[in-house]
């Protein structure tokens, strides 16, 4: 009897070594339109080696995908003027709050890959060379992410503190009534962009933008007495002259990260 639940035995612990290992648990990720399937094979205390090389390679080569089109969705977050700015801002801030998890499990799992039988056959080397790379550009991106969302909220700040700053300089530099014609400057900004705008007393606004000769606007309702006042070279002269450091500069990645003109910038 104790002979046969000897064999019984011997059988079952036989058919637990020879049972399914275990296997890590997919996760799912989400960043813009992207997604991708993973597996946290160190967390799960499983052997990636363990993983058929066929689908192994495809879930990782699923999440270098991602990484490739997160670098190439945000490459032109950094420049105010592109037309997909405000779009790829806004991926930067959604992934500046969940891939650095991601990207920590795909570099834990690109390294454990290395102790693998068959991480030198087929396209495996490539796979690992790309991910490794695709990982540290991602990192890279996320940290002028951290650049790149602290001046965009620099210039929401510049931009609604914008009319006060305004309203103070021609409270203090102009005339109650001042007269179509006189050129005087009260108040001048730069936006992100390049724009620049000078603001006369008077009424009047030099632009300038693109790199483009600056251009005289006239406030509307002028009558014909005053619209012959108005001398346009004059206005543009007074833009040229006016001091470029007072300017009030909306703030820029690598540049001004506040407001260059207090409250008590100064005329022309």
């Amino acid at each position: 009897m104790s002979r046969n639940l000897w064999i019984v035995g011997g059988l079952s612990l036989a058919l637990a070594a020879c049972g399914p290992k275990r296997v890590a648990p997919v996760q799912q990720y989400s960043l813009g339109m992207s997604r991708a399937e993973y597996r946290d094979y160190s967390a799960a205390k499983t052997n990636i080696c363990d993983a058929e090389p066929r689908w192994l390679s495809d879930e990782l080569g699923a999440v270098n995908g991602l990484m490739d089109r997160f670098l190439a969705s945000t490459e032109q977050a950094k420049n105010p003027e592109a037309a997909e700015h405000d779009q790829q801002v806004a991926l930067l801030k959604e992934a500046s709050g969940s891939l650095g998890k991601v990207l920590d499990v795909h570099q834990r799992n690109l390294q454990a890959l290395q102790r693998c039988g068959f991480a030198r056959s087929g396209g495996v080397p490539e796979l690992m060379k790309r991910g490794t790379t695709l990982v540290e550009q991602s990192r890279t991106r996320l940290t002028e992410a951290t650049q790149v969302l602290a001046v965009e909220e620099a210039q929401r700040k510049w931009k609604d503190e914008a009319p006060q700053r305004e309203q103070t300089a021609r409270q203090t530099w102009c005339a109650k009534n001042p007269e179509v014609g006189t050129t005087d400057v009260y108040y001048a900004r730069k936006f992100a962009d390049g724009r620049t705008e000078w603001l006369f007393c008077d009424g009047h606004v030099v632009q300038s933008a693109g790199g483009a000769e600056p251009t005289l606007v006239s406030p509307e309702g002028l009558s014909a007495k005053d619209r012959r006042k108005v001398k346009p070279p004059r206005y543009l002269e007074a833009a040229r002259g006016y001091p470029a450091e007072e300017i009030d500069k909306q703030p820029t990645v690598g540049g001004d990260s506040a407001p260059a003109q207090s409250s008590e910038a100064s005329g022309s």
